[in-house]
């Protein structure tokens, strides 16, 4: 049975350009989608007796957007079976759950209640950091949400166990049908200290041949089992949140491993992770990777 992609929906208009999105998304892989709704509205509206047929306001509005958003969905993509359901829980906890059963989490990048301007909603950054499963958050001008640009971009850091970003970069760039472009970012050693007593040119040139082929080494088991995808190799000499910034300024979506911490503490989202989630000018998918 196909993992359906599970998506966040609570009536605003970044939950509704999700849903898009994930329609898109859920079409290219040939997945089902299922919308989830969380409110606690018996906090507000108090819980009514059993024999009551009296229904909340607040429990009326799940509904209805869900309904909505199950009925926008199908209309824009009517191949793609498409479900929802409204839960009384907080919307964390609920999409936290649904993970392990899910192809990936979909949010928007700000909720219904989120104050104006914030660069992205609380529910989101903490699905982003405690899911199981890979997490997306749509963001971004028109253009890079709707496949604009051709190109999915991956972050392939110096730690060992990314192997599940790239995978998922691979798959996403297959099922688009669209270049994909790895970036791995090196710092010169003039700013960092080295082990070697160089001259400066050569420590920097040593260091981004050794950039180039962990590159190469991360990228090698993934491009065997998808040989269609057109492969990019980036080794840029900067701080890695500024060079993944500027490469998600023209790519449809870029994607990043986050380690596991030992028990239940969640995603480590370290200052790459969360500068894209708050930044990109593309949809950002953050995948869960083992330590």
């Amino acid at each position: 049975m196909q993992l359906p992609l599970v998506v966040g929906v609570d009536g605003s208009d970044s939950s509704l350009t999700a849903v898009d999105w994930a329609v898109d998304e859920a079409a290219r892989h040939g997945l089902p989608l299922h919308l989830v709704h969380a409110s606690r509205w018996e906090t507000y509206e108090g819980i009514k007796p059993s024999f009551s047929t009296d229904r909340s306001a607040e429990e009326v509005l799940a509904e209805h957007i869900v309904a909505s958003g199950v009925e926008r969905a199908r209309r824009r993509t009517p191949e793609v079976n498409v479900s929802g359901e409204a839960l009384t829980e907080d919307a964390v906890s609920a999409l936290l759950r649904a993970g392990p059963a899910a192809f990936a989490l979909v949010t928007g990048s700000r909720g219904r209640g989120e104050i104006a301007g914030m660069l992205l909603g609380s529910v989101s950054l903490a699905v982003a950091a405690r899911a199981v499963c890979p997490v997306i958050v749509i963001r971004g001008a028109d253009s890079n949400r709707g496949g604009g640009f051709g190109r999915v971009v991956v972050g392939v850091g110096a730690a060992a166990g990314g192997a599940g970003a790239v995978r998922f970069a691979f798959r996403e760039a297959q099922a688009r049908g669209c270049d994909l472009t790895a970036v791995r970012a090196w710092r010169n050693p003039s700013q960092e200290p080295v082990d070697h007593m160089l001259p400066a040119d050569d420590a920097a040139r040593l260091r981004e041949e050794r950039a180039s082929a962990g590159l190469e080494d991360a990228l090698r088991e993934a491009q065997r089992e998808h040989p269609r995808v057109d492969v990019r190799r980036r080794t840029v000499e900067g701080p890695a949140h500024r060079v993944l910034l500027e490469a998600a300024a023209r790519a449809d979506l870029v994607v990043l491993g986050a380690q596991r911490r030992h028990g239940h503490f969640g995603l480590q989202l370290g200052r790459v992770a969360h500068t894209l989630l708050h930044h990109s000018e593309c949809p950002v998918a953050v995948v869960p990777q083992p330590i």
